[in-house]
C-alpha cells in the first residue's frame, strides 16, 4: 500500500491550487488548512466561497468541465496560467470520484466562458438559449433534424439588420427565454426559416427575421451554410452573439464577434 500512497503523495506535490467542481460543504472544508487558492466551479456557490467560478451548464465531459472551470479562474486572475492545479470533479456519482493534475496554461482559450461572462446578454439569457439549442439538437422537431438561429442581445441594431419573413408571432408579447412554455414555442416556430431575436433580459423580440449583414470580410470553416454566415456577419455588425443548430451535421455553434467560438455536440450534454 506504501507504493500507491507514495504515488498519491508525489502526484498532489507541489501543486499551487485547487479547483473543487461542486463540492460538498465537508469537502470545502477540508481544504481550509491550504495555504494556496482554492477555488469552487459550479452552478451555484452553495459553500458560501470566496473564489468562485459559475458553471453555465452541465458539462457531462470532464475534461471540458475542467478547461471551462480553469478558463473562468484565469479570467478571474484568481489563478494564473503558470500554476499547476490540483483539480476534484463528479465523473461518475454524486460524490467526487475524479482528480486530475493540470497546469492552467495547458488548455488553449476556447472563448467559452468569455461568451458567458462578457456577453451583452445577461449569462442566465445565453444559458437558456444555449440549452434550448442543445435540446432542439438531441430530439429533433417531431423526431427529425432541425436547423436553428438565436440570436441575442442589441436587439434593437440587429432588427436594424435585418427585416421580416413572416408575421412576428411575438409582436405584441412579453415572453422570455427560459419559461418551460416559451421554450416549447421556440422549439415548435424553428420549423420555419429565419432568426429568432432575443433581447439582453431574454425577451423574445421577434421569430422569423432575415438577416442581412454583409458577407464581407466573415470566414468562417469551410462546410457551414449561409445560416452560420448569417450569424457571424450579424455579430461582427453588432453587439449580439448568436448561437445556432446545423441541420446538416447536428452541431450548436455560437458566433461572437465574427468568429466562431464554441462547437459542442449536444449528445454530449
Amino acid at each position: 500500500m506504501s507504493g500507491f500512497e507514495d504515488f498519491l503523495d508525489q502526484f498532489a506535490a507541489d501543486v499551487d491550487g485547487a479547483c473543487l467542481f461542486s463540492p460538498s460543504s465537508s469537502v470545502y472544508e477540508s481544504f481550509d488548512d491550504l495555504d494556496r487558492p482554492v477555488v469552487v466551479v459550479g452552478p451555484e456557490n452553495t459553500v458560501s466561497a470566496d473564489d468562485f467560478v459559475e458553471l453555465p451548464l452541465e458539462f457531462s465531459n470532464p475534461t471540458e468541465r475542467v478547461r471551462f472551470g480553469i478558463e473562468g479562474a484565469v479570467q478571474q486572475g484568481l489563478v494564473d496560467e503558470e500554476m499547476t492545479l490540483l483539480c476534484a470533479l463528479k465523473s461518475f456519482g454524486d460524490d467526487i470520484d475524479t482528480v486530475m493534475r493540470v497546469r492552467a496554461g495547458e488548455f488553449s482559450r476556447s472563448g467559452v466562458y468569455d461568451l458567458f461572462v462578457n456577453s451583452r446578454a445577461e449569462s442566465s439569457v445565453v444559458r437558456n438559449v444555449l440549452e434550448v439549442a442543445v435540446e432542439l439538437g438531441k430530439k429533433g422537431q417531431k423526431g427529425k433534424p432541425v436547423g436553428a438561429l438565436f440570436v441575442v442581445g442589441d436587439a434593437g441594431k440587429v432588427m436594424n439588420k435585418s427585416r421580416p419573413l413572416s408575421y412576428n408571432p411575438f409582436e405584441k408579447s412579453h415572453v422570455h427565454v427560459g419559461d418551460p412554455i416559451v421554450n416549447v414555442m421556440l422549439k415548435e416556430f424553428s420549423r420555419l426559416d429565419g432568426a429568432f431575436v432575443i433581447s439582453d433580459s431574454g425577451k423574445i423580440v421577434s421569430a422569423y427575421r432575415y438577416l442581412e449583414p454583409s458577407a464581407q470580410g466573415v470566414d468562417i470553416p469551410k462546410g457551414l451554410g449561409t445560416r452560420h454566415m448569417a450569424a457571424a456577419g450579424v455579430t461582427r455588425d453588432t453587439n449580439a452573439i448568436a448561437i445556432v443548430l446545423s441541420e446538416s451535421d447536428g452541431l450548436v455553434r455560437a458566433f461572437k464577434g465574427g468568429e466562431l467560438i464554441l462547437e459542442l455536440d449536444p449528445e454530449d450534454y
